[in-house]
């Protein structure tokens, strides 16, 4: 059994590294060959990833956070066969992990997360949808959440910071953005059905959460084949911070500005508004996103 394990580069101080080196070490004990992957940058890991399914494994395992997760996904959803048919496993070590809480993984305990995944790959996992997402002509494909909004304008002016580090950053920036923040227009059109909205954010959904635990779709479920189509609409800035604590506990949604369908297929169009993928950035709206059922087996 070979498997190819991949390492966040962007973990600082030798962490991702390190914990490269902790998941290797669990699948060597078990009998596996293990193909290590740590690259300086993610489009190097990502051709790397892709020259090793070229080369044949038996599963891709991410050490690392979603956008480890974001990775894989598209390693293996983009080729369909022969590459659809290698299990995807996720060892968690990033910030906010959202993933591997959808999917019911241990966070930052790696030899307690490898062994279920050598367990999964023993009982053949289990197919998750995976969502498409088509910006100016090139498409990519994520797997928890893409974000159009607020949550997606506090990820923009977060990256371009250097400090501080870890979910800090993400709180300081979200304290910024709503200093100056407004509802925005938004043209959407959703399984055929098209209307102007006023929103704070929208978001489309294949897992519950985002943000390390925000659980904006608590109902969501990876395998029933639709999308969570989620919207906050307009409010005032006290307004906006009395509804989002309830986020972390799903409480939100009996607010009556917040409104959840279930879609197969959304176009979001909005001047001056940047979209996120499990936390990695797109491209300016307009956008399409749809769904593909069953695209991709995970390790769980």
């Amino acid at each position: 059994m070979i498997i190819a394990v991949a390492v966040n580069p962007r973990a600082s101080f030798g962490r991702g590294w390190h914990a490269g080196r902790e998941a290797a070490d669990c699948f060597r004990a078990s009998g596996a060959e293990v193909v290590l992957l740590c690259e300086d940058s993610y489009a190097e890991l990502a051709d790397a990833v892709d020259e090793v399914l070229a080369s044949g494994v038996d599963a891709l395992v991410v050490v690392g956070g979603d956008g480890m997760v974001h990775l894989g996904i598209n390693a293996l959803a983009a080729f369909g066969a022969p590459y659809g048919s290698v299990p995807l496993g996720v060892v968690p070590t990033g910030t906010g992990n959202d993933m591997a809480r959808a999917l019911g993984l241990p966070r930052h305990n790696i030899p307690d997360a490898c062994e279920r995944l050598l367990a999964a790959l023993v009982s053949g996992g289990r197919l998750i949808d995976v969502g498409r997402v088509s910006s100016g002509g090139v498409s990519c494909w994520f797997a928890g959440v893409v974000s159009a909004g607020f949550d997606a304008a506090v990820n923009e002016r977060a990256n371009a910071w250097r400090w501080p580090r870890g979910k800090a950053r993400y709180n300081f920036a979200m304290i910024r953005e709503l200093a100056s923040f407004r509802a925005i227009n938004y043209t959407v059109t959703a399984d055929g059905e098209r209307w102007r909205q006023g929103a704070m954010l929208i978001s489309v959904a294949n897992g519950q959460s985002i943000g390390g635990g925000m659980r904006v779709t608590p109902d969501a479920v990876l395998d029933d084949g639709y999308l969570d189509l989620f919207i906050v609409g307009p409010l005032s800035r006290l307004g906006f911070l009395a509804v989002f604590p309830r986020v972390f506990s799903g409480g939100h949604t009996g607010h009556p500005a917040v409104h959840i369908r279930r879609v197969r297929r959304v176009e979001l169009a909005a001047e001056n508004v940047v979209a996120y993928a499990d936390g990695e950035r797109v491209g300016a709206l307009p956008i399409t996103i749809d769904v593909v059922p069953g695209a991709v087996r995970v390790l769980v």
